[in-house]
């Protein structure tokens, strides 16, 4: 309980997003909803959103490597989150396997055109979850972890020190970041708010569960392993 108490700045605005977001699903008619979230483009945002949404096709494998700069437990921590939440996502996608907003609109309402970005590829299948919102949350929450762990291990150290950010506001920064990827989805029309919704939820639940099992795995000796761990080892000996 540890890892979830440190981050409950996090999970509550999960919780809250869920909460909202199951109250305007039911009372809002998802067509209805989509053409509200998705109808408010800007020049930026066209270029901004494709850019921005490709971040959790790749930057998520970068950060797991980088972590092993740091302590091989937070790398396979982190690699764990986004690996099984993106499995747990792909079995509930080609389960439901629900139309994607392109698709729903030209079937439903042909007479509604959807604002589309130039040079975006749309998908028209497998839309419930959201694959990219799954990777989004399951890296945030991920990395609010691992940075509060970091700040709060500082604080024991050098309890006479300054620190420069607080960990709410580390917390709501990522939540923000997630929550942002989260929305490229609809702005691009490549899902609905349920999907995003789904998505989060799934990296919520796989992400509590492994916060839960951390305490079992930290405490061995590979967790604070790092990529430079045997070179200093190596330096002390000479």
């Amino acid at each position: 309980m540890q890892y979830l108490k440190q981050n409950k700045v996090f999970i509550g605005l999960c919780l809250a997003l869920f909460v909202a977001l199951g109250i305007v699903l039911c009372l809002v008619p998802k067509a209805d909803l989509h053409l509200f979230l998705s109808s408010h483009h800007t020049a930026a945002g066209d270029v901004f959103f494709p850019y921005y949404t490709k971040v959790a096709e790749w930057f998520p494998y970068i950060i797991a490597i980088l972590l092993l700069l740091y302590k091989a437990g937070w790398s396979a921590f982190f690699a764990a989150d986004a690996a099984l939440s993106s499995l747990l996502g792909q079995a509930v996608k080609h389960l439901v396997d629900a139309p994607r907003p392109l698709k729903y609109f030209a079937e439903n309402f042909p007479d509604i055109q959807l604002q589309l970005v130039e040079g975006v590829r749309m998908n028209r299948a497998l839309s419930f979850p959201s694959g990219h919102t799954i990777s989004f949350f399951a890296m945030c929450f991920a990395l609010s972890v691992i940075v509060v762990d970091y700040i709060e291990c500082n604080k024991q150290r050098y309890p006479n020190g300054i620190s420069t950010i607080s960990e709410e506001t580390v917390q709501v920064l990522f939540f923000c970041l997630a929550l942002l990827g989260g929305y490229s989805r609809i702005y691009l029309s490549q899902h609905f708010a349920a999907d995003v919704c789904g998505g989060a939820a799934v990296s919520f639940i796989i992400s509590v569960i492994l916060c839960l099992l951390i305490p079992r795995f930290k405490d061995q000796k590979w967790w604070e392993w790092h990529f430079f761990a045997k070179k200093s080892q190596k330096n002390l000996v000479d």
